[in-house]
């Protein structure tokens, strides 16, 4: 494990010692945790926006969308748990 020096403002390292101490732990652990809450949240940020490119990209490259009328009808149907075929995709229209 490595070092890393932070500085914290006085009312921050107060507050962080706080919640630590409510929280039943030492102030180091909660750092580390929320540290690493934050970096998952950004890793998972990254993914969605970059899915959200690779299919933007997917639909400018192929033309081909569903409608949101027909998807919801096929996700309510689903979530009634009816049996049901996903919609197919269709050409976008000028």
């Amino acid at each position: 494990m490595s070092t890393t020096t932070i500085r914290l403002p006085e009312a921050l390292k107060s507050r962080v010692a706080k919640a630590a101490a409510q929280a039943g732990t030492s102030t180091h652990n909660l750092i580390l945790e929320a540290i690493a809450e934050k970096t998952e949240q950004l890793e998972r940020q990254n993914d969605f926006h970059a899915t959200a490119e690779r299919r933007y990209a997917n639909l400018l490259a192929t033309g081909e969308t569903i409608a949101w009328s027909d998807m919801r009808k096929y996700l309510e149907s689903r979530a009634g748990g009816l049996p049901g075929n996903p919609p197919s995709p269709r050409k976008l229209s000028d």
